[in-house]
């Protein structure tokens, strides 16, 4: 199992932010844009995926949101761990509804004018509010393991919590690597195959494109961005765009109950339970779930 290699560019959007994305495939089909979850870069999304996707003649693009990899860095206040454990956000905060501005931006300034929009965890939550916002330039939107904002529903079982409290900043790429492989023994799945050697090689990687240096700060500015949204219910409601919700019935991160909230959340949303499905895209789950994606693109193309 291998991550996807990536030919990096970089753009300048209509807000002045610079952003850093990849792309790949040609637009035959159409384009599947893919957002990611919490703190995580573009090189987290695996070939299997990607691979999958560009074979049915789509164009794939993947991006480093604000506050992650190679984009912008915001100059915005982040909140304390007494807020985070509070669910407070700071005065003066971003919300999800920037960075879904970020991505209606991109998609613009690649003259895409419509995209099928796939995100995981945070990733979903800013593909929901994307679709919510800016439903012209949405096609479909397929949510992976995210959910609602309600603190009721989807959130992190407690021995989550508590291994994400003791968590401490990595000092070198040794610890970076170390540190990650702790969290996905938790939330992922290490038996799966090539997972571990995935882990390893994402650390390694994110830890030198942030420039070999930790940067939770502006983690925590996503965090943020989560807790200044809140909860997006009413917002969903709105939600006119095909939708397809993917969750897994093992989840630590989001609860499942957080798939179950968003698929209600959203009229003639389809909801589908991936059996053994963790907080963590393998090879064999890429392989599942970008079949679901594409099933999912094909049966509205034909509605």
């Amino acid at each position: 199992m291998s991550l996807a290699q990536h030919k990096e560019q970089f753009i300048t959007l209509q807000n002045g932010d610079t952003f850093c994305y990849a792309e790949h495939g040609q637009d035959k089909n159409g384009t599947v844009l893919l957002i990611a979850g919490l703190g995580l870069q573009l090189v987290y999304w695996p070939s299997a995926l990607i691979e999958r996707l560009v074979a049915s003649d789509f164009r794939v693009i993947c991006f480093d949101n604000r506050d992650a990899g190679r984009s912008v860095r915001s100059t915005t206040p982040h909140p304390s761990v007494l807020q985070q454990l509070r669910g407070k956000a700071p005065k003066g905060a971003y919300g999800l509804e920037r960075m879904a501005e970020d991505t209606a931006q991109l998609l613009a300034g690649l003259h895409v004018k419509r995209a099928h929009i796939v995100g995981m965890s945070m990733g979903g939550m800013i593909a929901q509010t994307l679709t919510s916002m800016y439903p012209d330039v949405v096609e479909s939107m397929t949510s992976i393991f995210s959910t609602t904002g309600s603190r009721r529903v989807g959130q992190p079982s407690y021995s989550t919590l508590w291994r994400m409290a003791r968590a401490k900043a990595p000092r070198s790429e040794h610890e970076a690597i170390k540190n990650y492989h702790a969290m996905m023994t938790h939330i992922g799945d290490s038996t799966a195959e090539g997972a571990i050697s995935q882990w390893q090689q994402y650390a390694k990687l994110a830890w030198q494109r942030n420039g070999s240096k930790s940067d939770s700060k502006a983690m925590f500015r996503q965090i943020g961005a989560i807790m200044k949204s809140g909860d997006r219910t009413q917002l969903l409601n709105k939600v006119a765009a095909p939708t397809l919700v993917i969750h897994g019935d093992v989840d630590r991160m989001v609860h499942p109950s957080g798939g179950v909230a968003t698929a209600k959340a959203i009229a003639g949303a389809k909801h589908q339970v991936l059996r053994g499905l963790r907080h963590q895209i393998d090879t064999i789950q890429g392989h599942r779930i970008a079949d679901s994606i594409l099933a999912h693109i094909q049966l509205n193309k034909r509605a």
